[in-house]
């Protein structure tokens, strides 16, 4: 316990915070933390940390070192404080408390990577003063404060100050001047700061027309029209979500024949009007994140049905902007609210490109003359056994870093696979994982990527070093890897990342086991995966047991035709037993033989028997979607996973669904899940005068009965009890409560992807995580 005299001796210390520090409100923070305690010195962003010389009694000098950390703003993250003695003069005795002004990376900041906030959903103060008509900033699309606004989107670089945003194009009118420098106001050092009279305009067709603009929208989308909005990270559609002529003319314009779209509601009341809500689901939609969330669909709900055709559940979403207030106050109706782009293709953000590439969808443009720097699509998340996961990460979150349990030695850049594609710069014990691109199969997504990889690298101040890859030669992710020396390359086994992805994010390095359910991805034995059970660790794994492998006639042609897939399955299905089960499989399936054109099934056939075009896969995605096609539920998928995606919702009302007949098989030492049993016996009750829902159903709770049967094995034998749930088909809520409810109750400790995806957005985390493993390894 220290004396009072020495509480009250004179100390003067120099203090670097590190973490996501800048954009939250950080430098009013310890503004106002200096003052409370009487110091003297001054704070100021120096690179990407918060730097700041105080002088003061020893007490107060402590308590405001502990208070760094313990009071910091609620989206500050904070990773490091460093204390040292001040090396030159102190602060002198009387000087108070001042805000300096920032500067660039300093010499003890070298090569120390800054964090960028995510940007902020309109926080409650802001949002009173959009709606008061006696506030300056009523109905001001662009109100902002230090708790909310813009931030990832339009920064160009750290330090965070508007003279590094695209906000420097606007000069602060003597108001907002006043506020920014008002220590006590909300707004200070609030670098988006705008108001009507210094800000940024909304534009209709690219005109400046304020109030105008807006109404104009509003009159579109209200008769029916298809509105592009410019939004906080890119363009977006809008449409009325209960006019089915709008949405389904949206679906034809944008080439989107099935995928759901995302319904943006006013309020959580409003959500509650057409979602079934918990409480945890509750707190996700109003979390500052603002993230599209997957809800149950309340009988009776006003949405037109080609909102989210087949599927079990629904993306709804609260206003992330201003401007979205004002829209949904005004048109006083749900509004979708989905990606300005075409399918596949990366969200537009520029203006001249949003009218080239949307020219053709969109009946009029509404705008503004703030310009994103940056990329940012609408995160998408769900709750998994009460705890929100992300299925998209994007605005809202990227790109908040995300902690590595083993520090990389060296600066990694981990370039993804090819779907529904993010990259992650690492440094260090972090990872920034960047937002979601899309599709790398299309020219402009790879645009997006390599832009957004030297955007995300300049501001952070992540130089890599090593590229960690996807081993499959034929992604264009892989590609751009390989453009670089093989001796600055690690290769990721594609499942490896994904499970690694989970065991990371949860701070486990192993081992571990790992389940990869997912649509295709290929092995180190140079046949595709994607139904794997691996025992792993960090940096390296190996392969326990699998799903029996099936061929996919016409390669990539199976993954959009599910009836293909079942026909692999019915003519190729990996045999196991010489018992006349491939035999029987045929006679049964014959709803699907009459149904499909005769020439396709005979071409199908022979394509089988000669092994031409016909990868084989050991793949549990490609397994759902043929048993989709087998039941009658989709012979054809409009987007990848469509089929699983209908077979889900068509097993969701039917709960405690017992399992179908199953086999598990011992092949080149590897535990194989044997299908046919089970497609014979789903195919049985079928005939026998089954519906399809709880055939679907009882197809869900065999998949996770085998799964569990096959990872309790596996733990007593490798001494394991956690099990990490990654892969594209962990996107089926079905199946990973079943899975979380099954390896629970064996005593397991199972484990989901929550701040990454558990698809293909998710493992370039995992790729950078084995790649920091591998290099400590040597």
């Amino acid at each position: 316990m220290h004396s009072t005299p020495e509480r009250q001796r004179r100390v003067a210390r120099r203090i670097e915070v590190r973490g996501t520090v800048q954009g939250v409100g950080f430098r009013p923070f310890v503004y106002r933390l200096g003052r409370d305690l009487g110091l003297d010195g001054w704070v100021r962003n120096e690179g990407g940390l918060v730097l700041l010389e105080a002088a003061g009694p020893a007490g107060a000098m402590r308590r405001l070192a502990a208070r760094l950390r313990t009071d910091a703003p609620p989206q500050a993250r904070v990773s490091e404080v460093r204390v040292d003695p001040v090396s030159g003069v102190a602060p002198a005795a009387g000087s108070g408390f001042r805000v300096d002004p920032s500067t660039a990376r300093g010499p003890g900041a070298a090569g120390r990577p800054g964090w960028v906030p995510p940007d902020l959903a309109t926080c409650d103060a802001c949002l009173a003063e959009l709606f008061d008509p006696q506030d300056r900033r009523y109905r001001y699309p662009f109100v902002n404060c230090t708790d909310c606004g813009p931030r990832a989107t339009i920064v160009d670089a750290l330090p965070y100050d508007r003279a590094g945003t695209t906000m420097r194009a606007f000069a602060m009118c003597p108001a907002c001047t006043a506020e920014y420098a008002e220590p006590a106001d909300r707004r200070f050092h609030a670098e988006p700061i705008a108001c009507p009279a210094c800000g940024p305009a909304l534009t209709w067709g690219g005109r400046p027309r304020g109030e105008r603009a807006l109404s104009a929208g509003e009159e579109l989308v209200g008769r029916g029209g298809i509105l592009a909005l410019k939004g906080l990270g890119g363009y977006q559609l809008v449409c009325d979500a209960t006019s089915e002529p709008a949405v389904a003319r949206l679906r034809a314009r944008k080439r989107r024949p099935a995928k759901p779209f995302a319904v943006m509601v006013a309020d959580l009341p409003a959500a509650r009007s057409i979602a079934v809500v918990d409480a945890a689901e509750a707190d996700l939609l109003t979390s500052v994140a603002r993230p599209i969330v997957l809800l149950r669909p309340r009988p009776g709900h006003p949405l037109a049905a080609a909102v989210a055709p087949g599927a079990a559940r629904i993306g709804v979403f609260l206003p992330a902007a201003p401007l979205h207030h004002l829209l949904l106050a005004d048109l006083a109706r749900p509004l979708v609210v989905t990606s300005g782009n075409l399918a596949d293709e990366p969200i537009a953000i520029g203006d001249a490109e949003a009218r080239a590439r949307l020219g053709g969808v969109a009946d009029g443009f509404l705008g503004h003359d703030r310009a994103i720097r940056a990329r940012y699509d609408d995160s998408v998340a769900r709750v998994v056994a009460g705890r929100p996961s992300l299925l998209r990460r994007a605005r809202g979150y990227a790109p908040e870093p995300v902690p590595l349990p083993l520090a990389a030695p060296e600066p990694v850049l981990a370039v993804g696979g090819q779907l529904k594609h993010a990259f992650t710069l690492a440094d260090g014990g972090v990872a920034v994982v960047g937002p979601h691109t899309g599709d790398l199969e299309r020219h402009e997504a790879m645009e997006a990527f390599t832009a957004g990889v030297a955007h995300l690298s300049r501001v952070t101040g992540i130089v890599p070093a090593v590229v960690a890859h996807d081993l499959h030669p034929g992604y264009a992710s892989t590609q751009y890897a390989k453009a670089l020396p093989a001796s600055l390359r690690i290769g990721v086994q594609h499942h490896h990342a994904h499970v690694a992805s989970c065991a990371a994010e949860h701070g486990i390095t192993g081992p571990y086991l790992g389940v990869a359910y997912d649509g295709l991805g290929l092995g180190d034995d140079g046949t595709l995966w994607g139904g794997e059970v691996l025992l792993a660790d960090l940096g390296s794994y190996r392969r326990l047991a699998r799903f029996g492998r099936a061929p996919l006639p016409g390669g990539a042609a199976a993954v959009r035709r599910p009836a293909r897939m079942a026909l692999g399955y019915l003519f190729g299905a990996e045999p196991f037993a010489d018992d006349g089960s491939r035999e029987r499989l045929e006679r049964l399936a014959g709803p699907l033989l009459r149904r499909l054109p005769a020439g396709e099934v005979a071409d199908v056939r022979r394509m089988v028997a000669a092994g031409v075009n016909c990868p084989v896969a050991s793949s549990a995605g490609r397994l759902f979607d043929a048993v989709a096609a087998l039941l009658g539920i989709r012979d054809d998928a409009g987007y990848e996973g469509e089929a699983a995606v209908a077979l889900e919702a068509c097993a969701a009302g039917h709960p405690g669904a017992g399992a179908l007949p199953w086999r598990l098989a011992v092949r080149d030492g590897l535990v194989v899940f044997d299908p046919v049993p089970t497609l014979l016996a789903l195919l049985e009750a079928a005939r026998d005068g089954a519906a399809a829902g709880p055939l679907a159903a009882a197809f869900h709770a065999t998949v996770a009965a085998v799964t569990v049967a096959v990872c309790c094995d596996a733990a007593a034998g490798h001494g394991t009890s956690a099990v990490c749930l990654s892969g594209g088909v962990m996107q089926n809520q079905l199946l990973v409560e079943a899975l979380v409810a099954g390896l629970s109750a064996a005593g397991l400790t199972p484990l989901v992807n929550e701040r990454v995806p558990p698809n293909d957005g998710g493992i370039s985390y995992g790729q950078a995580a084995v790649a920091a493993a591998r290099m400590r390894q040597g």
